[in-house]
């Protein structure tokens, strides 16, 4: 049972705490900030503690988790994001990891490949979108999976609203996800916490590049 607020450790960007921290704002939640400096997180005492030597750190009373996609599970579990049933839930895992290999490969373009593989990336991205255009397509919900938000559609709004950023238009042939973006964004406590400076202070990634 969750009982106050939640704890995050993490570096000051967006990065792998963007997606939980927009699912807890829509969500109610209130959340504590750790804010690690990189400086101190080359010390070693930290990373030394972490089970995978990686953040963020989630703390929710007693229970401490590593991993951004399962901490992204436990909300989902503790929010009544998780689907319907047992079907539901395992299609929501199925698309939280298509979600990730497309943040795996955003992630690699922007920390190795900017400056070369940008123009390249952008050219492709409708060939890894038209997978979630098509599942958002044949639900007919605006969401994924079901008829309510999951901790995959807070992940997938995530990452299009990183590749907005990148390129303003690459939703342009996605009527679904375009609409989808819009939903989320106008639900009111997400629009509150996209608006805020605690948001918008936040650089995407930790290397400036967007």
């Amino acid at each position: 049972m969750h009982v106050g607020p939640y704890t995050i450790t993490y570096f000051g960007v967006r990065g792998r705490c963007g997606a939980m921290r927009i699912m807890m704002a829509d969500q109610g939640q209130e959340w504590k900030e750790i804010l690690m400096d990189f400086a101190d997180w080359t010390k070693g005492d930290l990373k030394a503690s972490c089970v995978f030597g990686q953040l963020p750190k989630f703390e929710d009373g007693g229970l401490v988790l590593y991993q951004s996609n399962a901490i992204l599970r436990h909300l989902g579990r503790n929010h009544d994001a998780y689907g319907k049933d047992g079907k539901e839930a395992a299609r929501i895992d199925m698309m939280c990891d298509g979600v990730e290999d497309l943040r795996l490969k955003y992630g690699k373009m922007i920390y190795q490949e900017y400056d070369t593989g940008k123009d390249q990336y952008i050219k492709d991205l409708p060939n890894h979108l038209d997978k979630f255009e098509a599942v958002m397509a044949k639900n007919k919900t605006g969401f994924l999976v079901g008829d309510k938000p999951s901790f995959a559609d807070y992940s997938l709004f995530e990452v299009l609203l990183n590749h907005l950023v990148l390129c303003s238009s690459c939703l342009d042939t996605s009527p679904s996800l375009k609409s989808f973006v819009e939903k989320m964004s106008a639900r009111p406590k997400i629009k509150a916490f996209l608006g805020s400076d605690a948001y918008k202070k936040l650089p995407i990634n930790g290397n400036g590049k967007q």
